[in-house]
């Protein structure tokens, strides 16, 4: 039995927050890459296109490095993990200052090889 590897894929500093990050990353999990991508181009989130770019350098790295096919792929896991936070104020009325908090997120994919099942 051969052991599978993974294919891994990053985008770190992405900007956007990583709770929004994960709605998107939560449909694609576990599925086939084809099927990922298909879904991610008709959802209507803005960090599918992120993903999209991130699946694809995946596929990519899979193709050229392991000489793998694209139609056996699988997305393994899929996760966002934060990033630093860029935090400023905004003065408001009666000398107050009202925080913005800008969010980032580090993106990761791993891709396995479909397994067979044995009969």
């Amino acid at each position: 039995m051969e052991q599978a590897f993974d294919i891994h894929a990053s985008i770190r500093y992405a900007r956007m927050s990583p709770q929004k990050v994960r709605l998107v990353l939560d449909m694609v999990r576990g599925l086939d890459v084809m099927e990922a991508l298909d879904i991610l181009r008709f959802t209507q989130k803005s960090a599918a296109k992120t993903v999209i770019k991130l699946l694809n350098s995946a596929i990519a790295n899979a193709e050229e490095n392991f000489g793998l096919n694209r139609d056996d792929l699988v997305v393994h896991r899929i996760y966002a993990d934060q990033g630093p936070i860029r935090r400023w104020r905004r003065f408001g009325a009666r000398g107050r200052f009202k925080p913005i908090q800008r969010r980032y997120s580090h993106i990761t994919v791993v891709l396995r090889e479909r397994e067979e099942e044995e009969l």
